[in-house]
């Protein structure tokens, strides 16, 4: 049998878009292994804080740069964006909101509530 090689053999990213929900579990996921990583940051930061005032030092001159500073706020966001998505994860053990219309507000209602809960942290930190 002879097969159409411009034919796609599966739908392609080009084809197929990913429904937010999709997007959101996907964010979700990367969000965790970012903030694990996260955490590496601030083992280093409690050791300089606890070896010395040398230490301590380079690591307040290495958190004065504005990247590590954006890097601080993007892990601030991740958080509360894996907070937001877990309390998603608790009202679907109740087992409602199953429909696409209920998933997409809530989606919308996670990804709106991460953004402000960062933004009141910006704002009283």
């Amino acid at each position: 049998m002879a097969s159409n090689p411009n034919r796609p053999t599966s739908p392609h990213l080009q084809i197929y878009q990913l429904p937010l929900t999709g997007l959101i579990s996907i964010s979700h996921r990367i969000t965790g292994v970012l903030l694990s990583v996260g955490l590496l940051f601030i083992v280093y930061i409690l050791s300089a804080t606890s070896s010395g005032i040398s230490a301590y030092g380079e690591m307040q001159a290495t958190l004065d740069h504005w990247f590590v500073t954006l890097l601080y706020w993007g892990f601030v966001f991740a958080l509360f964006f894996h907070l937001c998505h877990g309390v998603r994860h608790l009202l679907w053990d109740t087992g409602r909101s199953f429909d696409k219309e209920t998933l997409d507000y809530y989606a919308k209602i996670e990804l709106g509530a991460a953004g402000a809960l960062t933004l009141i942290a910006l704002i009283f930190i």
